[in-house]
């Protein structure tokens, strides 16, 4: 049998949330405006499986470009192409330096 290359695989332990994070995501999450020029850094949750990225962008650090109905359209470069993906704010915490 071969193996899948669907879209989360090899996503055991990235996408797993720790015994006590399990469950709904807090309402204050899901309500934060994130203004046009802010960095974000994606975390995806698991839990939610609408508006998730790609498991190649946990862990990035982008800006917010655009707010695209309830999501957000972020820009991220990997290597030397810049990307602009489409993620829902339960995938995004503010960037602290």
């Amino acid at each position: 049998m071969k193996k899948s290359k669907g879209y989360r695989s090899g996503t055991r332990r990235l996408l797993r949330k720790e015994p006590r994070e399990r469950g709904k995501a807090k309402l204050s999450k899901l309500l934060y405006e994130y203004p046009s020029g802010s960095s974000v850094v994606i975390k995806i949750d698991p839990s939610v499986q609408k508006g998730m990225p790609h498991r190649r962008y946990q862990g990035k650090v982008g800006t917010i470009i655009d707010k695209r109905g309830r999501s957000y359209v972020v820009s991220i470069t990997q290597g030397d192409a810049v990307k602009e993906i489409i993620v829902r704010p339960e995938h995004l915490e503010p960037f602290k330096a």
